[in-house]
């Protein structure tokens, strides 16, 4: 991916758990072309609300996955971040109940220093960024009400009663590149940014290998073995196993947030999935396995979502449930080790156990 004249007038070189201060907003429209986007990017009106305020960096988002065509490969971005446990609400977006985890330009954030003199030296940097921004020609006066628009679509064939929404989930593909596996050097900038520890990077890439040598045969007897060394660890079992129902059930049990829940285990789970694995439609994801057995509040109950290949808000069928902190931790996800994104997991409650 090419740099950008607005990158290299920001360029941070962020870690995880730096104190960062977002920008004001009169600074972040400044930075934003006639769309409402930095680099490919959408600063989203629900963002708005935490300028000028200071937050930890979560993880650094050099890369992520590619959620909208499903494919094995991750996407690489360039000076882009994840503060703290910022996720959007959807407040601008039809009421969009994903909660995803906000990307952030370093453009729009200044790094806090302690001391009086590099506080001084950030603010002699900030008055000539700012003067290099008016500077340079912008593609538009972007204003909070034009940045409200931005999160349409005109779509004029699709008739006035269907809305089509924008958001950074929707334009991840434009403002970030293909990243292959193979490429080295996203594991070393892991280390480096904080993103992760070298054992959780062993844990990973001994995993990744252990998929390899099973191709080779004596299936059975490797998973045998690895499953009776996990559990002496007190680690997940082998997570890759599939359901064999042709009919998958349902059960309601009205959950509601706060509610204490324990995730059934992995057998359990198994005996309401078909072969796709997936319970009417819902995908019992891989890197949900870690949960199995594990006690968690009932965040929220999920109706709709902005479907991001189409832009279009999407009704998920049944009821779905998000529990609080259980999120993708790209443990076993081929070719996406170590992703940030922190996706939330989808529960039906036919997998969930109530605690009183």
């Amino acid at each position: 991916m090419r740099r950008s004249s607005s990158q290299d007038r920001a360029i941070l070189n962020l870690r995880a758990a730096e104190l960062v201060e977002v920008r004001s907003e009169a600074e972040i429209l400044s930075t934003l072309d006639a769309n409402g986007r930095l680099d490919a990017l959408p600063f989203m009106p629900e963002m708005l609300t935490y300028c000028g305020r200071q937050f930890r960096v979560y993880k650094r988002a050099d890369k992520t996955c590619d959620t909208i065509n499903s494919t094995p490969s991750g996407r690489w971005m360039r000076n882009t971040v994840h503060l703290d446990d910022l996720r959007c609400d959807g407040s601008a977006h039809g009421g969009c109940q994903a909660r995803c985890l906000l990307f952030w330009k370093e453009a729009w954030l200044k790094r806090v220093q302690p001391h009086l003199l590099h506080r001084i030296a950030s603010r002699v940097r900030d008055l000539l960024g700012q003067a290099l921004v008016r500077a340079v020609p912008s593609d538009s006066s972007m204003t909070r009400d034009l940045l409200m628009r931005t999160t349409r679509v005109s779509c004029d064939q699709n008739g006035p009663e269907e809305e089509i929404y924008s958001c950074q989930a929707t334009e991840l593909l434009k403002a970030s590149a293909p990243l292959p596996w193979w490429d080295l050097r996203q594991y070393f900038r892991d280390l480096w940014s904080g993103n992760t520890s070298l054992p959780e990077l062993l844990n990973a890439v001994f995993f990744q290998a252990f998929q390899k040598t099973l191709k080779l045969g004596g299936y059975r007897a490797q998973i045998w073995t690895y499953n009776r060394f996990q559990r002496m660890c007190g680690g997940t079992p082998y997570p890759f196993r599939s359901g064999t129902l042709t009919k998958t059930p349902t059960e309601e049990s009205n959950l509601q947030p706060g509610d204490l829940v324990q995730v059934k285990t992995h057998d359990e789970i198994l005996g309401t999935l078909g072969p796709d694995n997936k319970n009417r439609g819902l995908r019992f994801d891989v890197e949900m396995v870690p949960f199995c057995g594990g006690k968690y509040r009932v965040l929220q109950r999920v109706e709709r979502i902005v479907n991001e290949r189409t832009g279009r808000m999407s009704r998920l069928p049944g009821v779905c449930i998000m529990l609080e902190g259980v999120q993708c931790r790209s443990l076993y996800s081929y070719s996406r080790i170590n992703c940030p994104r922190s996706i939330y997991s989808y529960w039906r409650e036919i997998w969930l156990r109530r605690l009183e």
